[in-house]
């Protein structure tokens, strides 16, 4: 089985959740079409960001790095998703691919979710303390900043990719998902997996709960500043300033949560396949134009 797994022996297909072949077609023309929408949406904030010198700000900088991490992620995930839904779940995807496709996700993912709390402390540096955001939110500090979200998102992708990818499965095994999701293809491996279930546990707190926890303080600042100003128009702008962004991290550790931080007793693949359904081809490609 070791020898099976390390020569790319094992092959996974998805679980076909359309069962009708004339439902399949709209289905995949309407997937495509949001999938669109998100590149679209996101190109157009990208090249906007890009073409403005006006926008040539660490907020707008930022922006400009999440929409492109929001096309790579749905780019990872759509086309997977479609080619599964034409060819009705007989696709087969080999260990290696998986274990690429895997990595690729987390990647972007965790990067995404760090990325979410360097805007927050981008907003906090911006409305209390105003007279030195120049100085402290250097282009330099941006660039590591950008540089370390992406270097984080590696560095809990990599003992989770070569977990996964090492873990002994038995022949060709159904994948209870559209895309190869973590916990999805956990539970496919013939072993105990007990002991391994802890490690994703652990890389989903770092790259969760520690992101929300810092911008819950970033915000727990902003709050507390914006009800010391004497001026409501000054409240109204600042809090107008933070509100989307709020909404948007609220929405993002929430699904991820909902996949990643449950206990694998109430994990539900069914309620894994929505959420992620949800968030790759309708939050991915709002999340940009809302902030």
């Amino acid at each position: 089985m070791e020898e099976e797994n390390q020569t790319g022996g094992v092959h996974f297909h998805f679980h076909p959740f359309l069962t009708d072949p004339r439902v399949a077609p709209l289905i995949f023309v309407a997937l495509l079409l949001l999938y669109l929408g998100s590149l679209v949406g996101n190109i157009t904030v990208g090249l906007t960001v890009w073409r403005d010198c006006s926008l040539h700000t660490p907020m707008y900088f930022f922006l400009f790095v999440l929409a492109m991490l929001e096309i790579g992620y749905s780019t990872n995930i759509a086309p997977l998703t479609l080619a599964s839904i034409l060819s009705m779940g007989q696709m087969l995807i080999s260990l290696p691919a998986c274990g690429a496709h895997m990595f690729f996700f987390i990647l972007l993912g965790g990067s995404d979710c760090v990325l979410l709390a360097v805007m927050a402390y981008d907003r906090y540096v911006a409305i209390c303390h105003p007279l030195h955001y120049n100085l402290i939110m250097s282009w330099q500090l941006c660039g590591q900043m950008t540089l370390g979200s992406l270097g984080l998102g590696f560095l809990l992708l990599l003992p989770l990719t070569i977990l996964v990818c090492h873990r002994p499965f038995c022949g060709h095994s159904e994948i209870y998902h559209f895309f190869c999701d973590v916990p999805a293809v956990t539970r496919l491996a013939c072993a105990d997996t007990h002991v391994h279930e802890a490690v994703p546990y652990v890389l989903g707190v770092a790259a969760v709960v520690i992101p929300f926890l810092l911008t819950c303080l970033c915000y727990g600042c902003i709050v507390a500043t914006i009800l010391r100003m004497d001026s409501a128009e000054g409240k109204r702008r600042a809090f107008s300033t933070c509100s989307s962004h709020l909404i948007v991290v609220l929405l993002q550790h929430g699904s991820c949560t909902l996949i990643y931080l449950r206990p694998s007793s109430s994990y539900s693949p069914e309620e894994g396949w929505a959420v992620s359904l949800v968030y790759t081809f309708f939050f991915t490609s709002a999340k940009p134009l809302d902030l």
